[in-house]
């Protein structure tokens, strides 16, 4: 069962983590666009660190706070409150740096954890995942990259595309397939690339639907998502992580953490765009009445309301099993494409609750839209979640004579 009463400890940490965001980060979100990003960044960082607040997932002994699942959850929801994903890097907790440190925690070597997961929790380093490609889409067993060994090296070559944050980072995971035989995920292997490498070859970043509504400073790139070309990459066998053959765990692993991230940050924006949609309401007169009179709007809004709740609810759901080491893939899946589309549908209502203005950039709104739709395609699109949503419901009636362990029966 899960118990809904928060701990006093994570209680505090979360306050501490909001008051953070709106004493430092919120304000520091003016300067998006007139500043260097990554100055910002680095004065928010030092504060960060000075106040205990730095890489909240990570074990201490490895630098960071050493948050359970469920405080971590709790900050990340205050973390997703800055829309600028200031707050993110400010607390190195900025994906894909996050999940790539708890794949390298749990399954890198020993020499790796020093050379690379150090840095990374320091804020030394930047790291990019190099897993799709455009031919396999979100299919992972559908790769072409090649990974060739010769002696104690791997010579890698092929494409890889979206490659979020390939054009800033010093370090690549890339998943290559090393082997035509054998089960189809275990034909894979991720390995560690330093960059700059004239092996990988960053082509461009792929201009996207909201890209032209973020505030730059002059030609500044603070993130993006990169095509990439691969060849003759010559990589060290040292640099395998978690074995030859594990490539399709390693990055499974990754993205289990990375969908539940963008679900905490994706409750943050939806609760934000209601309260927009809320005030719109109040303030706003048709008719000669409030629009908030409106039983249609009330409406509108009880429907924003009842998703949103759901959503916070499947998040305190896989935290608590994240805390007792359960299987959470069926709930994350669950969770995944449904928040996507809480977030999608909020958005859209309290874009609609504005009328001509909510289609402007006087607010926020036009740039979240744009923004909410990707969460149904990052990390798998609806289509993939929603077929092993399905065939779990399947095997759960197979094995138990009833679907329930797929539909959070563990609950009641």
């Amino acid at each position: 069962m899960v118990d809904f009463a928060i701990p006093e400890e994570a209680q505090a940490v979360r306050a501490r983590a909001a008051d953070f965001l709106d004493t430092h980060v919120l304000p520091a979100e003016a300067r998006v666009g007139r500043e260097p990003y990554f100055d910002i960044v680095a004065e928010l960082q030092a504060k960060a660190r000075a106040d205990g607040l730095w890489c909240p997932f990570v074990p201490v002994e490895w630098g960071g706070m050493g948050l359970g699942p469920l405080a971590n959850a709790l900050v990340q929801i205050e973390v997703g409150r800055s829309f600028t994903y200031l707050g993110a890097w400010a607390l190195n907790c900025m994906g894909p740096q996050d999940a790539t440190m708890l794949t390298l925690i749990e399954h890198g070597t020993q020499e790796q954890k020093e050379r690379y997961l150090r840095p990374l929790v320091a804020g030394d380093l930047r790291i990019c995942f190099s897993m799709t490609e455009r031919a396999a889409g979100a299919d992972a067993t559908g790769l072409r990259t090649s990974a060739v060994r010769d002696g104690d090296h791997w010579v890698l070559g092929g494409e890889k595309w979206f490659s979020s944050n390939a054009s800033i980072s010093q370090l690549a995971l890339v998943m290559a397939r090393t082997s035509e035989q054998g089960p189809r995920r275990e034909q894979f292997t991720t390995f560690l690339v330093e960059l700059p490498n004239p092996g990988y070859r960053i082509l461009r970043n792929i201009p996207t639907m909201d890209e032209p509504l973020r505030p730059r400073f002059e030609d500044e790139v603070t993130s993006g998502h990169a095509e990439v070309r691969i060849d003759n990459l010559v990589v060290p066998h040292a640099n395998v992580l978690g074995g030859v053959g594990r490539g399709f765990a390693m990055g499974q692993h990754r993205l289990g953490y990375g969908r539940l991230r963008h679900g905490m940050w994706s409750i943050a924006k939806a609760q934000a765009a209601l309260d927009l949609a809320a005030g719109r309401a109040l303030s706003r007169e048709t008719f000669g009445a409030p629009l908030a009179d409106r039983q249609g709007v009330q409406w509108m809004l009880a429907d924003c309301a009842e998703r949103l709740y759901l959503s916070r609810l499947m998040v305190l759901h896989i935290a608590a099993k994240m805390e007792r080491g359960q299987d959470l893939r069926q709930e994350n899946a669950i969770a995944k494409n449904y928040i996507a589309h809480m977030l999608h549908h909020v958005v859209d209502t309290a874009l609609q609750l504005h009328g001509s203005l909510g289609y402007t950039l006087d607010t926020p709104l036009a740039e979240w839209y744009a923004e909410a739709r990707q969460q149904r395609l990052v990390d798998g699109p609806d289509e993939v979640h929603r077929w092993m949503i399905g065939r779990g419901v399947l095997r759960a009636f197979e094995r138990d004579g009833t679907t329930a362990a797929a539909a959070g029966g563990d609950l009641l």
